[in-house]
């Protein structure tokens, strides 16, 4: 089952987007400093998921192996009583999906998944992860923020153009970690929504390669 449909998007320099999956193998390239999915989610799901209460949306912070995410979804869906429907197997899917896309692109074993509800300025600074890169995926609220430094004298000066990445559309960013220093500092940031009502529901990849290095109390699988 798919929850997106194509769209088009505006190129950003620095930003790779494409309306396949393997438009996120791209953040391999020279000077690409994230790559964006460009895709819609299908208007079902999207109302589906925009009128489940807050406090039904799943929750996670888990390392386990790409494969193993979907059971683990599922569970975490009957944990929350979700209603067995297409809209709950779409869901499913696509994060199980998104999960063995990351990791292929980053050659990872282990993946940390995070499944969360944002309701506050959490991250609202712009900044630069500390780790090689990062999958985001908002299904519901507002997209990631992101744009590059003002100032390559100042990595850390916030953008002069942010620009938004659509709901539902994954976008995977470079880290302070990667390899291969950018002309310029491509930045993010959780966009504001305190005191507006949103709650934002937010899927977050990280590559795991050494379980000896992850706290015990993220181990699942």
């Amino acid at each position: 089952m798919t929850l997106h449909q194509s769209i088009a998007a505006a190129s950003v320099e620095g930003v790779a987007i494409g309306a396949a999956p393997q438009s996120l193998f791209a953040i391999h390239e020279t000077d690409c400093a994230a790559a964006i999915w460009q895709r819609a989610p299908l208007t079902a799901f999207q109302d589906w998921i925009g009128a489940l209460p807050v406090d039904q949306l799943p929750r996670a912070r888990t390392i386990l192996r790409p494969n193993a995410v979907r059971h683990v979804m599922s569970d975490l869906c009957d944990g929350q009583d979700l209603t067995p429907s297409i809209e709950r197997d779409m869901l499913i899917d696509d994060v199980a999906a998104l999960a063995e896309i990351f990791a292929r692109v980053m050659q990872a074993p282990f993946v940390r998944l995070r499944l969360g509800v944002i309701t506050t300025n959490a991250c609202r600074k712009f900044h630069l992860d500390s780790m090689t890169a990062r999958l985001i995926c908002t299904y519901r609220g507002t997209g990631t923020q992101y744009g590059l430094s003002s100032s390559q004298a100042d990595p850390t000066a916030d953008p002069r153009h942010v620009h938004t990445a659509p709901t539902g559309c994954p976008i995977m960013l470079r880290g302070s970690l990667w390899p291969v220093e950018m002309a310029q500092t491509l930045l993010h940031r959780s966009p504001p929504i305190e005191g507006t009502g949103e709650a934002r529901f937010v899927i977050v990849l990280d590559p795991v390669s050494d379980l000896n290095a992850a706290r015990d109390e993220d181990l699942l699988h």
